[in-house]
């Protein structure tokens, strides 16, 4: 409804103004929404803006057909003020049982997100990738686009092959752990005898070209190592509700051709440099670091690979995001630069900055990390102690349920909460306030929501509001399905978490200072209606953050 809304007033404004930008935004607390096209007119036209927006005004009023906005001249300021009726058919959309998803679109994305290197577990410094870039993917499927999320697995690798060397080297015995934790020991000794003796790394790199080339017995070395890698990061990402559609292997595009093509192409275009290594020149394009696709020694590098990757999925594919972090900035704008030069679609790249933890950064090849495992178990833990103080009369199992649900969310949304470009420190002690701004204080307004409900019994819905408390969290329920857009749109999921916790604010003082229960006839179901339709936007902004919407906690 506000959408339409939002549309309405625009082509009006556009009508009457002839101009394609009619600087219509948000009105903060004076107006629903507002508009300072009389001030850019004014200097075109030379008169007062006080003057031209009142007789825009007189020409809306004139147009106006029904009774869904008011508009209000305020000095130069066109102000417009949804009425009881855009209230009323908010709510009646709000009471849809999936609320907030639009119709199915023919476009088709690809959201690429995560592509840890399978070298080891993920840790907290990757899991800020696989939360934002599932939250994207959640909100894409709410916007109707029809979406695939991928996973990009460098299985050929200099690391990789140092796992492979590693695992057929040192002995190393899988123990009562997950793969991926047994890949990570072997990693890290590896790395520790490559320091002690250099020698081995020509052997790293006759794997490397061995595995190239397609010796059966190097890629199923390559293969079975990745894969006992893979299925733990793939049960990590479910325990935090993330799940990829298609896991895509590097090398399937070094034995299908795709690289050998791709490079054939970027030979014959003027920027191709060879002395010995094989690199694109884009100093034209601003950039002085040489782009490398092949080694001396006839190796393709990762770029080369990724070029290749992105051609494929260009031509698959209407839009291409990846979600990316800030230490790939250059060479995620050097792969652009390059596939412009080719004719090739480019991707969209979602840069962030990384998270942390209070005891500082982490790093798998000195075996200085936590894992995100460990930290989904700790907040756990914490979560189940702060649920059991506040249910203790509940059964151990549903405070253990209630304790999982509440920890992921606490953890999803303290990381997606901060816009990507800014760098965060994760703090479980806050992330875990069920009175702050948190995850699970918003799953407790959905909770409540959930307990009203229950109470209330049947009741016809009704939609006469009037107190102030009723008609703002109204509103802002309306604006739901436009900030799934506004997300989808702009790349930024942090929007979508701001929303929420707006929501979860509304809601929350709509039931401190507004009885419902002990209302009497229509107030009491336009109340019910009104708390229905804040439990729906709740539950629809929660699962498109990847959160459980919880009915008791």
């Amino acid at each position: 409804m506000y959408q339409d809304e939002y549309r309405r007033i625009v082509q009006r404004l556009q009508s009457i103004t002839g101009r394609e930008d009619v600087e219509l935004t948000d009105g903060g607390a004076h107006a629903d929404l507002a508009s300072t096209i009389a001030f850019t007119l004014a200097k075109e036209q030379r008169r007062q803006p006080v003057q031209i927006a009142r007789e825009i005004a007189e020409q809306l009023q004139a147009q106006e057909e029904g009774d869904s906005v008011t508009i209000e001249v305020v000095g130069p300021y066109l102000n417009f003020h949804f009425s009881a009726s855009y209230l009323e058919a908010t709510l009646r959309e709000a009471l849809q049982p999936d609320y907030g998803s639009q119709p199915l679109r023919d476009e088709r994305v690809v959201v690429e997100h995560t592509s840890a290197n399978p070298n080891g577990p993920l840790h907290v410094g990757h899991i800020r990738n696989s939360i934002l870039g599932d939250t994207l993917a959640r909100s894409f499927r709410k916007a109707g686009y029809r979406l695939e999320t991928q996973y990009y697995v460098n299985d050929i690798g200099r690391q990789i092959a140092i796992v492979v060397w590693g695992v057929g080297n040192l002995g190393e015995i899988k123990k009562e752990e997950k793969g991926d934790a047994f890949i990570a020991r072997v990693y890290i000794a590896a790395n520790r005898a490559i320091e002690t003796d250099p020698g081995i790394t020509s052997h790293i790199d006759r794997l490397m070209q061995r595995v190239e080339q397609g010796d059966p017995q190097v890629v199923r070395q390559f293969r079975e190592a990745v894969t006992e890698c893979l299925e733990g990061i793939k049960a990590t990402l479910l325990s935090l509700h993330v799940r990829h559609d298609r896991f895509i292997w590097e090398s399937d595009f070094v034995r299908n051709g795709d690289v050998t093509r791709t490079i054939d192409r970027i030979r014959r275009m003027p920027q191709c440099r060879d002395d010995g290594t094989l690199w694109v020149d884009l100093s034209s394009q601003g950039f002085e670091k040489q782009y490398i696709l092949k080694r001396s020694d006839g190796t393709t590098v990762y770029a080369a690979r990724d070029i290749a990757f992105h051609v494929w999925k260009g031509r698959n594919f209407d839009r291409m995001i990846d979600v990316l972090g800030a230490d790939h900035k250059l060479i995620g704008a050097q792969l652009i630069a390059t596939l412009k030069l080719m004719g090739e679609k480019a991707p969209e790249i979602l840069h962030f900055e990384f998270v942390s933890l209070p005891e500082g950064s982490m790093s798998t090849r000195a075996g200085k990390f936590v894992s995100a495992d460990e930290l989904v178990e700790e907040v756990v833990k914490q979560a189940y102690v702060e649920v059991t103080t506040r249910r203790p009369e509940l059964e151990e199992d549903v405070r253990r349920a209630i304790a999982r649900s509440v920890a992921v969310g606490a953890i999803r949304y303290d990381i997606v909460k901060v816009s990507p470009e800014k760098s965060t420190v994760f703090d479980w002690k806050e992330a875990l306030d069920f009175e702050r701004q948190s995850g699970p204080y918003i799953q407790y307004a959905h909770a409540r929501a959930c307990s009203i409900l229950e109470k209330s019994g049947e009741f016809t819905p009704a939609f006469q509001l009037s107190d102030p408390h009723e008609i703002a969290l109204a509103k802002h329920i309306g604006r739901f399905p436009a900030i799934i857009d506004q997300v989808v749109e702009e790349l930024r999921p942090h929007l979508l978490a701001t929303y929420t916790r707006d929501l979860a604010d509304l809601f929350n003082a709509f039931y401190r200072y507004v009885p419902v229960l002990k209302s009497e006839g229509i107030v009491r179901q336009s109340r019910l209606a009104l708390v229905c339709a804040a439990r729906n936007t709740l539950r629809g902004a929660l699962e498109t953050l990847g959160i459980d919407a919880l009915a008791t906690m």
